[in-house]
């Protein structure tokens, strides 16, 4: 339930904070002065597209905020919680909107997106708008709300979803048969480029490895002639750098007795005399390690070759001939299952069965629906001055399967009794079209899961004794609902629990609009206003309260 609105340099209104009360709330005035903005204001907060226009002149920021108890509302904690925002017994909604056209949204305080408000407030607040009418003269329209009278939204969902997933695996099918003769002529090539690969059965890091064994293999004579002098020149008689080192220690060493500062300097020598030792050992072995074999170099190098070639072939490096192994037999893989026929096919049936599963559930709720929606249409015409009119939900099957379910569904009405049913389009009148959608709407109300009703003048076009039993059929609402109407027509407003009007103010260069909440006495004003125009006389007044204690009076 709608608990406060607060409104801060939007369109006329410079400042505005409304609390609302449970029941049936009627908000009226004089034609522009801004009764619609409420609405739109309520749009915003809960996903409604922003434009620019709608900054109050003047002004750099809009702040719109709204508070929801949801205390007794279902669905709306869970969403919350599966959301990431805080849920509890209410629920705080802020949009700020600048002039770049910029806006941010916050649920609860924390940061949400358009599409979240959007989402949030289909399950908070029902609006039917002044064109609603129009909009229920389109299929489209006419089978959502069949639905979500219904309770059917969410298996219509799934009907859809069950609908792609048919057309993608026929899809899937059909171009398999379609590309038997190129995917033949692919497979062909793939099972050839596998063949030479998996005879070559390169390993990994073999390039490398076949690389470095080629340069060694290769100058193996000039590595063995240079291992060969670098030995010599560190071992070889009493000029190599190992014994002349060797004596040079031992001289200092003995030196060393008679002044002991020669001992820093065979501190440094000495370990160098190690180590040349052990590089003179380390170089002998390496040298008999080398071997000249020109038969393994030869079969490096045939290696080398055969791999080169192959990857020269498919037009890859060589280091990449096994991402290009990996690549083929994945495709070869896709090949084979798309070659599938029987699989496909399989596919496809068992996609049709889910599908036509679904269907079936829609359809048979549909039906349910159907009657249910028609009896309580037709009740509601019979009080809004169509007596032994009617309205009926024609369902008729569809020719082939659809995202919308196996049949369209029309709404049929008879004005009076002698008239065939025929689709809404069809109705002459504009004012009798008015009242059966209005009769749709209510009916519709009646049944849904939004505590907080919206109604912007959709009693446009009536008046007189219909216009006051639009009135009670809205008081009567507002006793399971909180139901906000924008109306211009006494009748309406004097069955309301709460009424507030909008009034516009300005000094030739601004204009303001303001929301009060009216007195009993106020209302009498009020009602005397939108019967008589601006001359208020006491015959009006009279008139006010006649309508008032009437309204009473329907209420015991």
């Amino acid at each position: 339930m709608l608990r406060a609105l607060s409104i801060r340099n939007f369109v006329v209104v410079e400042n505005l904070d409304v609390e609302f009360a449970p029941g049936f709330i009627v908000l009226t005035g004089e034609t522009g002065a801004g009764k619609s903005i409420l609405l739109d204001a309520l749009g915003l907060l809960l996903g409604d597209r922003f434009e620019a226009r709608q900054l109050r002149a003047g002004c750099e920021r809009a702040e719109l905020a709204a508070v929801f108890d949801i205390a007794g509302t279902r669905g709306i904690g869970r969403w919350l919680d599966d959301a990431g925002l805080d849920a509890g017994g209410e629920l705080v909604v802020r949009r700020v909107l600048d002039a770049q056209g910029r806006s941010r949204a916050f649920v609860n305080g924390r940061p949400a997106t358009v599409a979240q408000l959007a989402e949030l407030g289909a399950a908070l607040l029902d609006l039917h708008g002044q064109h609603a009418h129009q909009a229920l003269l389109h299929a489209d329209a006419q089978r959502t709300l069949l639905d979500e009278f219904g309770g059917l939204r969410a298996l219509a969902i799934d009907v859809a979803a069950a609908w792609r997933a048919w057309r993608d695996a026929v899809e899937r099918r059909d171009r398999a048969a379609d590309a038997q003769t190129t995917l033949a002529a692919e497979r062909d090539a793939l099972t050839e480029r596998k063949r030479e690969l998996d005879a070559l059965a390169l390993q990994p890091d073999e390039w490398t490895s076949l690389e470095a064994a080629q340069r060694r293999l290769a100058n193996a004579a000039t590595l063995i002639e240079a291992a060969t002098q670098a030995e010599d020149a560190l071992t070889d008689g009493d000029d190599g750098i190992a014994p002349r080192l060797s004596r040079i220690v031992q001289k200092l060493t003995s030196a060393s007795a008679d002044d002991a500062a020669l001992g820093d300097v065979v501190a440094l020598l000495a370990p160098a005399s190690i180590q040349i030792d052990e590089a003179s050992r380390a170089m002998r072995d390496y040298r008999r390690r080398l071997d000249l074999d020109p038969e393994e170099l030869a079969r490096v190098e045939a290696r080398l070759a055969a791999v080169h070639d192959l990857a020269r072939k498919h037009r890859v490096r060589p280091e990449g001939l096994l991402a290009l192994t990996e690549a083929t037999n994945a495709r070869l893989a896709e090949l084979g299952a798309a070659s599938d026929s029987e699989a496909l096919a399989k596919a496809v049936d068992e996609a049709q069965r889910r599908y036509d599963a679904l269907a079936a559930k829609l359809s048979e709720g549909r039906r349910r629906a159907s009657v249910d929606l028609g009896l309580r249409v037709t009740a509601a015409m019979q009080e809004l001055a169509m007596a032994g009119g009617r309205f009926e939900v024609a369902l008729a099957p569809l020719a082939a399967p659809s995202a919308v379910g196996a049949e369209a569904v029309t709404m049929l009405v008879a004005t009076h009794p002698k008239q065939a049913a025929g689709p809404l389009s069809r109705i002459a009148s504009g004012g009798e079209l008015s009242r059966v959608a209005l009769a749709i709407q209510v009916a519709a109300s009646e049944v849904g899961d939004v505590d907080t009703l919206v109604f912007d003048e959709v009693d446009t076009g009536i008046g007189g004794a219909v216009a006051a039993t639009v009135g009670r059929m809205l008081q009567a609402l507002g006793a399971r609902r909180q139901v906000l109407c924008v109306t211009h027509l006494p009748q309406v407003a004097a069955h309301a629990d709460h009424h507030y009007r909008v009034v516009k103010t300005g000094d030739g260069e601004t204009v303001t609009s303001e929301l009060a909440m009216l007195s009993s006495a106020s209302r009498v004003d009020e009602l005397a206003r939108m019967l008589a125009g601006r001359e208020i006389t006491a015959k009006t007044r009279a008139h006010a309260r006649e309508l008032l204690n009437a309204s009473a009076r329907d209420q015991k």
